[in-house]
């Protein structure tokens, strides 16, 4: 017999085995995970990255070459960080909406003036087809259950000639910068995310990023999906992987 304590503990390593959750679970595990550290979000992504996600996303936004007047998505938006890079792309005449499906990140995105939020997800936008000139996931296609499903949202939503970018956590090729950066990630994310009593939350975070698909499987699937152009960019030594893909001129949406 399993003693009362001995199962409590394992109840709660399943709980926290988000990484390891498929389709549905995955989504629900997910959702309720960043219910639960939305609040210090915005403080343990700056630390966590030294700030350095800014510079990523001004990165993200360039290879758009947005142009004033234009309509950008961006898609799990999150605390709404992407947004106003976009929002000064496109100028006053242009429209940045933001949509995720965590209604407390979403609050917290509104806490910071964001007007245009969509309770929304990745794999079912609630849009209508072609319809933005630019979309652009910042560290969301991880947390997606299917990401060919929401690939394939992306360029149904996409105008003609639109382009999409995504920002997210990967596995440096390096094999040596890839054991360092995994140990430290393994032992600092957690541990940083315990000074804010959120450890389970932020072993996701690394699990996660062990697990998702490589560079080239995330190009197949932006290609499978019907996007063109479809190239990546390593930064931080491997350790942040930038997408980019565009949607051919003439293009139906699938």
């Amino acid at each position: 017999m399993i003693p009362s304590s001995s199962k409590a503990t394992m109840a709660t390593q399943g709980e926290t085995r988000i990484w390891t959750k498929e389709g549905s679970r995955k989504r629900e595990a997910v959702r309720r995970m960043f219910g639960e550290i939305a609040p210090s979000y915005d403080r343990l992504n700056g630390l966590m990255t030294m700030s350095l996600h800014r510079k990523w996303r001004q990165f993200a936004t360039g290879l758009l070459q947005l142009k004033p007047g234009e309509s950008v998505l961006d898609l799990c938006c999150g605390t709404g960080d992407f947004m106003p890079l976009l929002q000064k792309a496109v100028g006053p005449t242009g429209n940045v909406f933001g949509a995720d499906f965590s209604a407390p990140m979403l609050g917290i995105a509104q806490q910071k003036g964001q007007p245009r939020l969509t309770l929304g997800d990745a794999c079912e936008i609630p849009t209508r087809d072609s319809i933005v000139n630019a979309v652009t996931v910042g560290w969301g296609i991880r947390n997606v259950p299917d990401a060919d499903a929401a690939h394939r949202e992306i360029f149904r939503v996409l105008k003609p000639g639109g382009r999409f970018v995504s920002v997210d956590m990967a596995r440096p090729r390096n094999p040596i910068v890839r054991v360092v950066s995994e140990t430290v990630f393994n032992t600092f994310v957690p541990a940083l995310g315990a000074l804010f009593g959120k450890t389970q939350a932020y072993a996701y975070l690394p699990k996660s990023t062990q697990r998702f698909k490589t560079r080239e499987q995330l190009e197949d699937s932006m290609r499978s999906a019907g996007l063109v152009d479809v190239v990546h960019h390593d930064l931080l030594l491997g350790n942040v992987c930038v997408h980019f893909g565009r949607k051919p001129e003439g293009a139906r949406s699938q």
